[in-house]
């Protein structure tokens, strides 16, 4: 199903069949359940289909990661950066790398980002989607 994001016409790119290490389950339900205040910050905006009809999943295990956000429909991992999220050297280089290696996009935003200036990262998130999937 395509959307549309400004008048321009977003294509899905679902990967379907991603890895999945069901032993980060209970892992991954505590993430979600921990109350990390700037992604339920950001959850708030994009849950319930709330961001341009997307359906957003939160802490989504792909292979041995778990991811802040994915969104299915797109192959895309969105992550954010700050404070317990720091982009860290070699380990998250490699974790991105493995991402990407299953088709999927990553797109970063900041802790700082979200905290104090939600409109600019939601309208950075729609120039994204539309730079790499229209």
């Amino acid at each position: 199903m395509d959307i549309s994001i400004n008048d321009y016409l977003i294509k899905s790119s679902p990967k379907p069949n991603l890895p999945y290490n069901p032993k980060l389950k209970e892992r991954a339900k505590a993430l979600r359940y921990a109350e990390n205040l700037p992604e339920v910050l950001f959850w708030m905006q994009v849950s319930k289909k709330r961001f341009h009809g997307l359906d957003f999943d939160r802490q989504r295990i792909i292979g041995n990661y778990i991811v802040d956000f994915y969104v299915k429909q797109l192959g895309l991992v969105i992550e954010i950066d700050g404070k317990s999220h720091d982009f860290s050297g070699s380990y998250d280089e490699q974790r991105e790398k493995y991402l990407t290696s299953l088709g999927l996009k990553v797109y970063r935003i900041t802790v700082n980002d979200i905290l104090k200036r939600m409109v600019f990262v939601l309208t950075g998130l729609e120039n994204y989607i539309v730079q790499n999937y229209k």
